[in-house]
């Protein structure tokens, strides 16, 4: 008989190091690190504060979503070894690079646009589609 691998579906865990995304609440849009965990629906999270402006705070996992980024910390760490882990980590970076960021940086430039902006952007489609369409219309002939 032979041994089937298992393959786990679940990669993110809410564990400690856990770098988060907090989705809701006066820092939404912001980093945090778990922690600690303090029951199934709780869990006490760090910015660090001098790098993402994130206060030590107890927060709801409704209000948080679990990244692939995880930084070497122990339980309950202090603001100084949180700061040094993360910077040695490159987690800004590392998170920068990620598409989510990228997403979520395109949503904002998107909502900070002027009318004209938006206009620009209207007549840069349609050039960009009549160009298309000309190549396809070369390539089909």
């Amino acid at each position: 008989v032979k041994a089937r691998l298992v393959k786990m579906v679940f990669k993110r865990y809410v564990e400690v190091g856990r770098v988060v995304l907090i989705n809701y609440g006066p820092d939404a849009g912001k980093l945090a690190t778990i922690i600690d965990v303090v029951d199934q629906n709780k869990c006490l999270i760090d910015g660090p504060a001098n790098l993402t402006g994130v206060t030590r705070q107890v927060i709801s996992y409704g209000r948080i979503a679990l990244t692939d980024l995880t930084v070497k910390i122990s339980r309950n760490a202090r603001q100084k070894t949180l700061t040094a882990a993360w910077t040695e980590a490159d987690i800004q970076a590392k998170w920068d690079a990620t598409s989510w960021a990228k997403k979520l940086a395109a949503k904002r430039k998107r909502a900070t646009l002027s009318d004209f902006d938006r206009f620009k952007v209207m007549v840069a489609k349609k050039q960009k589609s009549s160009i298309i369409a000309k190549k396809m219309k070369e390539l089909a002939a």
